[in-house]
């Protein structure tokens, strides 16, 4: 097992600090919590956006990049990777085993799915998604 919290910092205890996180709404909580279910941790990421693209760039400590699958929809990006060791995190007397980091992001407008480009170095994968072009010319009479 590998402790990943030397690679993510207090990042992970964060939510911990939140007060009454025990009575948020599913839907706010399920951005905070990893998915215990499915053994899967959420990553770190980072999306800014520019005139005509976005760049997204997601944090995957202790992975290769042949165990990383991305998946591209109409408006949404999806990256998936399996953790070359298995992490184990205990809480409330708990024991978890995590095997993977998923995360979904939806994109506020389209994307250009075929110009889309992903580079993986030194645990960062980095994700440059072009923005659809969406204009176009008008004759003038």
């Amino acid at each position: 097992m590998v402790d990943l919290h030397k690679f993510t910092g207090d990042f992970m205890d964060k939510k911990e600090n939140i007060p009454e996180f025990g009575i948020l709404s599913p839907s706010i909580s399920s951005l905070l919590n990893d998915d215990i279910d499915q053994q899967t941790l959420s990553p770190l990421s980072c999306l800014r956006e520019f005139e005509t693209n976005w760049i997204l760039e997601f944090d995957l400590p202790l992975v290769n990049k042949n165990d990383i699958k991305i998946t591209i929809n109409e408006n949404s990006i999806s990256v998936e990777a399996k953790l070359q060791e298995s992490y184990l995190e205990e809480k409330l007397g708990v024991k978890t085993k995590f095997e993977y980091f998923k995360k979904t992001l939806t994109l506020p407008k389209k994307i250009d799915d075929k110009k889309t480009t992903a580079k993986f170095n030194k645990g960062r994968l980095t994700i440059t998604i072009p923005k659809e072009a969406s204009g176009h010319k008008i004759q003038i009479r």
